[in-house]
């Protein structure tokens, strides 16, 4: 069987670097695996189509363009507030903070830089604007159950699992 398009429950192990770059931003291997059900937006949409056909065992490269990945770096979303907006945090340039954006979701920015009057803050993923190089391995893949299809876990919602861990969120 290969990986569907739509609602598939897909297991992988992956390596990601930057295209033309020597240190990996984020990897799994030796971890657990990442698990998401295909169609449902849960993981960028370039490497979720590029592991469309694969075979359970198989393992490819893939180069993910930004525009496919976490989107082209958009020089409006950084922005100049006050820094009394930041009371009682000790800032550091790099560090991710988390806000509440306007519609109520929440929202990450990392500092750039401060001075005593204004803090630069930029609202883009730390990876917009980048083209990404997966190493990926398909470790599983089977068809959703119809539980998991309607709420989006793999798992779906799993009663030992909401009991013992006081939340269904767990898988």
């Amino acid at each position: 069987m290969a990986v569907e398009k739509e609602n598939s429950v897909v297991a992988i192990e992956y390596e990601v670097k930057e295209v033309g770059g020597a240190d990996i931003i984020d990897s799994n291997k030796g971890g657990h695996p990442l698990e998401f059900i295909t169609g449902k937006g849960q993981i960028i949409p370039g490497l979720e189509s590029a592991l469309v056909g694969m075979s359970k065992g198989e393992s490819g490269d893939f180069k993910i363009d930004a525009a496919d990945a976490y989107g082209s770096f958009d020089p409006e979303a950084v922005q100049v507030i006050p820094r009394d907006q930041f009371e009682g945090i000790d800032l550091e340039e790099g560090m991710v903070l988390y806000g509440q954006g306007e519609g109520g979701q929440t929202v990450q920015v990392t500092v750039k830089s401060f001075t005593d009057e204004d803090v630069t803050i930029d609202y883009n993923h730390p990876l917009a604007g980048k083209d990404l190089m997966f190493t990926v391995t398909l470790l599983d893949e089977r068809e959703a159950t119809v539980d998991e299809v309607m709420t989006g876990q793999v798992g779906g919602m799993d009663d030992e699992c909401c009991s013992t861990h006081g939340g269904c969120g767990c898988h």
